[in-house]
């Protein structure tokens, strides 16, 4: 069904157009210069930029409502502020289009990978993403949870009709971590922002938790960056946009680089794969695995990751709880 059109839809393209030509970088994605859809044949929307529309698409989609429900860090799921794959996702919004706009570039493209960055996450966090990826490799495959949001948003959403977003929304979602690199600016700002995000608010999360000492975090990192999480994740996001600005593509100091490194490695040996974490990180497993073998009985090793990487932590934890009951 076509849209109603009045004045302000007639004219909305060709205003958006005059205020990027005007306020974005050089570097920018324009809003309407998009390299389209891969399904090309939808009428746009006359009120939203392209990128607008994929970001209500995202918002709106199944996926990213049962981020509510997926932990961040397995840790606590039943805590009232812990972090889960939502809260981080908003909070890598939020500083995204902040080093977007500092930077001229295009915050509703950098919006809309943000919000879908995650969309493939399976539940229980780092645990539950490795335990998938084992169960999936003794079949041939791997599991990688960039992969698996770009099969969200292109297939498994809308009863497999998928979302139909934009290239460059797709291409941030895909390489917002790997090998890869995103082909824009708005998504090299996703991946890094990514990292500033995670790695500090799981630390926050480490400590409120017991498992992890503040006392112990590595000196150098935070003689740099900062002893809280608020005031690092404000020097990176200066760092990012100063040095970006003077390079002419989204990059970080070889300082800021190396302490924020330093910090993620320290959280994957303390906290991630650490002693304090391996009873629970050894249940989590053991639920994900389970639930795949299960399910891979009636079906296939696609389906079955599919199944299992949909599933919010207590979804998991109820479907398991039933297949020990049964058994």
């Amino acid at each position: 069904m076509p849209h109603p059109t009045g004045s302000v839809a007639v004219a909305f393209a060709d205003r958006i157009r005059r205020l990027e030509a005007e306020a974005l970088s050089d570097r920018a994605v324009r809003s309407y210069e998009t390299r389209g859809r891969e399904h090309a044949d939808e009428e746009e929307c006359s009120l939203r930029t392209p990128f607008q529309r994929d970001r209500d698409r995202i918002v709106h989609s199944k996926a990213f409502r049962r981020l509510k429900h997926k932990t961040q860090v397995f840790i606590a799921p039943e805590g009232d502020h812990f972090r889960t794959r939502m809260t981080h996702t908003l909070e890598v919004t939020g500083i995204s289009r902040a080093v977007a706009r500092a930077l001229r570039l295009n915050e509703d493209l950098t919006e809309a990978v943000a919000l879908g960055h995650d969309l493939g996450h399976p539940p229980f966090g780092h645990t539950g993403e490795e335990a998938l990826d084992r169960a999936l490799r003794a079949h041939g495959g791997v599991f990688r949870h960039n992969e698996h949001s770009l099969r969200v948003v292109e297939v498994l959403e809308r009863d497999g009709r998928g979302l139909n977003l934009t290239a460059e929304v797709r291409d941030g979602i895909l390489h917002h971590t790997g090998d890869g690199r995103p082909a824009t600016m708005e998504g090299a700002i996703v991946r890094l922002v990514d990292r500033f995000g995670y790695v500090n608010h799981d630390i926050d999360d480490a400590v409120r938790a017991g498992i992890l000492d503040a006392a112990d975090l590595p000196a150098g990192p935070l003689e740099l960056l900062g002893e809280t999480s608020s005031r690092r994740i404000d020097a990176l996001v200066h760092d990012l946009v100063e040095t970006s600005d003077r390079a002419g593509h989204v990059e970080q100091s070889a300082g800021h680089r190396a302490a924020l490194s330093e910090l993620r490695r320290f959280m994957f040996e303390q906290v991630y794969l650490g002693p304090p974490a391996r009873a629970e990180s050894a249940r989590a497993a053991a639920v994900v695995e389970r639930l795949f073998t299960h399910h891979l009985a009636g079906s296939d090793p696609v389906a079955a990751t599919d199944w299992v990487a949909g599933m919010t932590d207590r979804y998991a934890l109820r479907a398991h709880a039933a297949l020990a009951a049964a058994a």
